[in-house]
């Protein structure tokens, strides 16, 4: 990215709303157009707490990413980075271990526009940029190799995206052909939004979304359990975000005044 301007390189698409400006938007970022706002109010008219919802996702990474850093993972691979917003992952787990390696990955060229602001970690550390969707496993397996060695762990990132993700884009299995690539001691951490707590909320903002072009797939306890099929969960398993291990972070302002509906979890590959 040295020596020319992001910008020049992409071409970002500014009529319809894409996940990563949105949640910018709701963490009071700047990098959205009036399309991400325009949605983004459209989903507080549902439910206020979206804002709250984005913050408590980001600090289960924040916590998550601790976790892992403290347990002796040095390799991380974040697929739906978003923009950069700090603390960012690399920050985290830099902290820990100043060796850690991380690889962003997102869709949108908006965060490559970005990237620059993520490719500054440790010396000692490698923090590097990789423009690929989900729903392409090899092109982000094949740019991941490039800077982590898979014959050693590694924690692999799905932060509230999987859930714009369709079973007929094959969501489950996608994150199957990700896992199968990692060895033993990899871990998969996620988070995923549902409509289990709030079904008339989450029927009105699925056709809001789907009606400007964005896929929700809200998933319940069960389907986003099935993604850690083969792992060994980590204590407490299953939980809404921020009752996942809560020590390891500052609570997020208003997480406890109503539903959280989503759920996390860490899991451990055997």
């Amino acid at each position: 990215m040295t020596g020319q301007d992001p910008m020049s390189a992409v071409q970002i698409d500014t009529t319809r709303p894409h996940p990563a400006r949105m949640y910018d938007w709701y963490l009071g970022g700047k990098d959205n157009y009036p399309v991400d706002e325009e949605m983004g109010r459209q989903m507080l008219t549902l439910d206020p707490r979206v804002p709250v919802m984005a913050r408590v996702n980001r600090a289960f990474m924040h916590r998550a990413t601790r976790w892992l850093a403290r347990s002796g993972v040095r390799q991380f691979l974040d697929i739906g980075t978003g923009i950069p917003t700090e603390p960012n992952l690399h920050q985290v787990a830099q902290e820990t271990a100043p060796g850690a390696r991380v690889v962003y990955c997102d869709n949108d060229p908006i965060v490559l526009a970005h990237a620059a602001a993520l490719l500054r970690g440790t010396d000692d550390g490698a923090t590097e940029y990789l423009q690929a969707d989900v729903r392409d496993p090899d092109a982000i397996l094949e740019g991941a190799k490039k800077v982590l060695d898979f014959t050693r762990p590694v924690a692999l990132s799905l932060i509230a995206l999987l859930h714009f993700v369709s079973d007929q884009d094959g969501a489950h299995d996608l994150v199957r052909r990700l896992l199968a690539e990692l060895p033993s001691g990899s871990y998969l951490v996620m988070t995923h939004a549902t409509a289990d707590f709030t079904p008339e909320e989450s029927k009105a903002a699925t056709e809001k979304l789907r009606a400007a072009g964005v896929t929700l797939a809200l998933r319940s306890r069960e389907e986003f359990t099935r993604f850690f099929d083969g792992l060994d969960l980590i204590e407490p398993g299953v939980e809404v975000p921020h009752h996942w291990h809560p020590e390891l972070g500052e609570p997020v302002p208003g997480q406890d005044d109503g539903v959280i509906p989503g759920y996390g979890a860490v899991g451990r590959k055997a």
